[in-house]
């Protein structure tokens, strides 16, 4: 069966909601992330991002990963092109030109969204307010602007990015638009982008996802 490596409150919840909408059955690994805990080192520390049980599986130090019947697989955006490749049906490239344009989408997604999606989640709601910067999050939402119009633009004609149906491209980028939702401004302007997170989240294994995800201690 599939191991993945992770947990829900992780990037993890990408390939769970995948694998559930593909009804992939998966073993869950608990591991949780080395900087939530005091002393990730400590004996009777859980499995974590740094201990030498995991590091075996992921030098990197980092999760998700899978193990695929041997085959181990990291980073969270390429596990989904993988596991909707593999398992084919409606999620999956259709063909080379779907195949390339969900990959150039998931790409665009790490490099032109989750660098500023993040220090949006960061900085207005995860770290503790003393924590926070407005500036820095001022920043994040203005250099999210045109990406979001980009996107928006691209949804136009169908609702979705490729092939004109719900595909491992739209998770890929809802999990990564998803971290900007405190910024309420940019889905505003964004109209589309807004009715199309909301359709994506509407989905039931999205949905499950979310209330293990909740459930799971923080």
């Amino acid at each position: 069966m599939l191991k993945l490596y992770g947990v829900y409150r992780s990037r993890a919840s990408r390939n769970i909601w995948l694998l559930d909408e593909l009804g992939v059955p998966f073993e869950l690994v608990p591991v949780v992330q080395a900087n939530r805990l005091a002393n990730p080192g400590a004996p009777d520390a859980p499995l974590n991002s740094r201990s030498p049980a995991f590091l075996k599986v992921n030098p990197n130090g980092h999760i998700p990963s899978i193990d695929d019947d041997g085959l181990i697989l990291h980073e969270s955006l390429a596990i989904n092109l993988y596991l909707a490749r593999k398992h084919g049906g409606p999620l999956a490239p259709a063909s080379m030109a779907e195949e390339g344009l969900m990959t150039s989408w998931t790409l665009w997604a790490a490099t032109e969204v989750e660098p500023h999606s993040i220090q949006v989640l960061y900085h207005m709601v995860a770290k503790p307010e003393a924590e926070r910067d407005a500036a820095v999050a001022k920043a994040a939402i203005e250099a999210l602007r045109a990406p979001f119009a980009v996107l928006d633009a691209a949804l136009a004609e169908t609702g979705h990015v490729v092939g004109g149906r719900f595909t491992v491209a739209d998770i890929n980028l809802a999990e990564v638009v998803r971290y900007a939702v405190p910024a309420k401004e940019l889905f505003e302007a964004a109209p589309r982008v807004k009715a199309w997170l909301a359709a994506c989240q509407s989905r039931p294994a999205y949905v499950a996802m979310m209330k293990k995800r909740d459930a799971e201690p923080a």
